[in-house]
């Protein structure tokens, strides 16, 4: 139990049971706390004679001319902390397994190989972790900010995956020193964000990362973010010395690998089979793939780069896919028929990821009130990919498909030629069947001919989410508007405490140095997004893409002539990207703008994210006669937003020849499978 601002001062070691649960530890832990608060309370209110002995023990620890005020602010900054090191000696072991693969990768994105020390701080190297906000795997990725670089959905979660998560974090980690220029701040921008630190070096005019630990005060910027370029050092520290430190260490080794790419959408059970190894050991390779896929409602999709062992005399990857028989491969995904919400969710993220608009699910669902879905509740989809099944009149004979049918084969078994079947069952595509499928065999019993099959008319597919409105252009008219799709903007979901995601354990397991802030929770959400969504000392904000006067004026519940009037714009007058202006909080607090306005981008990147991942980055140097808006949309197709974001001290307004701009590429997730980035192998 210590001070969280002097580390020095500890008040007590607590003895723990090795094998208490979270629970018990929060226990003692309060229990403790409370302890020491009264203590200092005490102290604080200026008694010096007739101490306890607790009391002169916790008064020593500090200097003789400690003031009252301190002692009543330390009150506030007991903080208890876990042992660490059974469980750092653990991870180090579990680090052999990575730590080469790591390093290499590293290399490849110019980050510093320290930084593959990074876990220790994060997870203690343990793929299985999961803290308290909803962060998983080795690096602790949250799924906003995971999504960018992996896919992560309902499917496929790469943050479980060693070896996608870790390219994954060279590629944040390379973003973030890319934008604060410095390893230290980029280091501490994993945790506190990368707009979080470059308001920390606006407000202390410095760059030096020591300067802002001890002087910085930002709203959001806690024990975990103060700590954490610290705990980094002290995590390197300890690896470099692990012998010093902990004894001989046996470190795990790296598993010979073979890495085959799914060319097709395929049951996890013919790949096994293909492959010549159990499921079990193919589930344990590969635990980005989640149990829809070990259960047989998904199959492994198209472009997924998937482990085995690597055995002497093995063919080679190409030669064992050919092994899977045609029968098993799938032009598409099994389809989506419900979506289970999970925390954070809101119909337009869900909405973009089923390519259908809020509309639809509202009234499928019988949902009036877009603001409030929960998390658990089961939401029927209303498009699954092809069109509802015809009713099936009595009589009728009928089948349910099973794991691995496909339609030729149930053709061939029931005699029953695959065009009728499709033209029975309006199947528009043969290979888009699923396990539990009803098909209908034959309309009647094989004694009565005279009914004729029943034809349901084809169902179009939904259209695109339709853009949010918006009151004002938030760019000059000639100027580019988003170029991508954006989904329609709501409130986030009211959803209680994160559920386990499926394969997870039900506790979250908790990071090495249980350093994550429960403060500033939407701000971890955005950790890769530079812009800064606060309002300054002055009332004033820095616009950013996709805002408009009608924005401000709905989050502040004013007139938006208000601030036309406050700004001195004429009516026609747009707002411009990255100049301030100034704001009335007659009606809203400034935290409560700022929690709406991170809201509506939080939930317009989510959604551009569940369809959209980023690739690499390419530096463009503007030549004479270049639009910069034209290459935005036409060359490089990135919304203004995300340009924005990789570019935020540009004035994107008054670019010029010679300029250096850097545009992300991004590639489309072609239903939930887009190409993985080529890796190096392991093994």
């Amino acid at each position: 139990m210590h001070d969280d601002r002097h580390l020095g001062v500890v008040y007590e070691r607590v003895a723990l049971p090795p094998d208490a649960s979270p629970r018990q530890r929060r226990r003692v832990a309060d229990k403790v706390r409370k302890k020491y608060r009264r203590i200092l309370g005490s102290l604080a209110s200026g008694k010096r004679k007739g101490l306890t002995s607790d009391e002169r023990r916790v008064l020593a620890l500090w200097p003789a001319d400690v003031t009252d005020a301190e002692l009543n602010r330390a009150k506030r900054r007991v903080r208890f902390q876990q042992g660490l090191a059974d469980r750092f000696r653990e991870g180090l072991a579990r680090s052999g397994q990575w730590r080469d693969y790591i390093r290499d990768t590293l290399g490849d994105h110019g980050v510093p190989l320290a930084l593959a020390a990074l876990p220790h701080v994060e997870s203690s190297f343990n793929p299985a972790a999961r803290s308290h906000v909803g962060a998983a795997g080795l690096w602790q990725f949250t799924r906003s900010t995971g999504r960018r670089f992996m896919q992560i959905d309902h499917v496929v979660d790469g943050r479980r995956d060693p070896f996608i998560s870790s390219y994954a974090a060279a590629e944040l980690l390379s973003y973030n020193y890319s934008i604060l220029k410095s390893w230290p701040l980029a280091v501490t921008a994993y945790n506190h964000g990368v707009a979080g630190m470059r308001r920390a070096v606006r407000k202390m005019g410095t760059e030096d990362i020591e300067a802002i630990i001890r002087g910085y005060d930002g709203r959001a910027f806690g024990f975990a973010s103060r700590n954490f370029y610290v705990a980094f050092l002290a995590a390197v520290e300890a690896e470099r010395n692990a012998e010093q430190f902990f004894g001989p260490v046996r470190m795990m080794q790296p598993r010979p690998e073979l890495v085959v790419t799914a060319t097709e959408f395929v049951p996890a059970e013919a790949l096994a089979e293909a492959f010549g190894v159990s499921t079990a050991t193919l589930r344990d390779r590969n635990p980005a793939l989640l149990d829809p896929v070990w259960r047989g409602t998904k199959y492994v999709p198209r472009g997924f780069r998937l482990r085995i062992p690597a055995r002497d005399g093995e063919p080679n990857p190409s030669e064992l896919m050919a092994r899977v028989p045609a029968e098993q491969r799938f032009s598409e995904q099994t389809p989506d028929l419900y979506h289970r919400v999970q925390r954070g969710d809101t119909l337009s993220v869900i909405a973009a990821r089923y390519r259908t608009t809020q509309a639809d699910l509202m009234a499928l669902n019988g949902i009036r009130n877009r603001n409030r879905i929960r998390q658990g509740q089961v939401l029927r989809l209303p498009f699954s990919g092809e069109a509802p099944g015809p009713a099936i009149a009595e009589g009728a004979e009928t089948y349910r498909v099973r794991r691995g049918d496909t339609l030729g084969a149930i053709a061939k078994r029931s005699g029953v030629p695959k065009s009728q079947l499709m033209a029975l069952n309006n199947i528009r595509n043969p290979n888009r069947i699923y396990p539990g499928q009803p098909l209908i065999l034959r309309p009647t019993s094989a004694s009565d001919t005279s009914a004729p099959p029943v034809v349901m008319a084809s169902v179009p597919p939904p259209p695109e989410p339709a853009p949010p409105p918006a009151n004002e252009p938030a760019v000059e008219p000639d100027q580019m508007a988003d170029v991508t799709e954006p989904a329609e903007i709501g409130e986030i979901a009211e959803v209680a405490e994160p559920a386990a995601v499926a394969g997870e354990p039900e506790e979250p397991v908790e990071s090495a140095l249980a350093v994550a802030d429960s403060a500033g929770e939407d701000d971890q959400r955005l950790l890769a997004d530079p812009a800064d969504y606060l309002v300054a000392s002055d009332g004033s904000i820095e616009v950013q893409a996709v805002e408009t006067l009608g924005h401000y004026a709905d989050w502040l519940q004013i007139r938006t002539q208000r601030l036309r009037d406050l700004n001195g714009f004429s009516f026609r007058q747009p707002v411009v990207i990255g100049r301030r202006v100034k704001l009335d909080f007659s009606r809203a607090t400034p935290d409560e703008f700022a929690a709406l306005r991170i809201a509506y981008h939080r939930e317009l990147q989510e959604a551009y994210f569940t369809r959209h991942r980023v690739t690499s980055t390419t530096e463009h140097k503007l030549r004479r006669g270049e639009s910069l808006w034209v290459l935005t949309q036409r060359r490089y197709k990135v919304p203004v937003w995300l340009l924005r974001q990789y570019n935020p001290e540009l004035d994107l307004d008054r670019v010029k020849p010679g300029d250096r701009i850097v545009f992300p590429r991004v590639e489309r997730v072609q239903d939930g499978a887009p190409d993985q980035p080529a890796m190096a192998e392991a093994g």
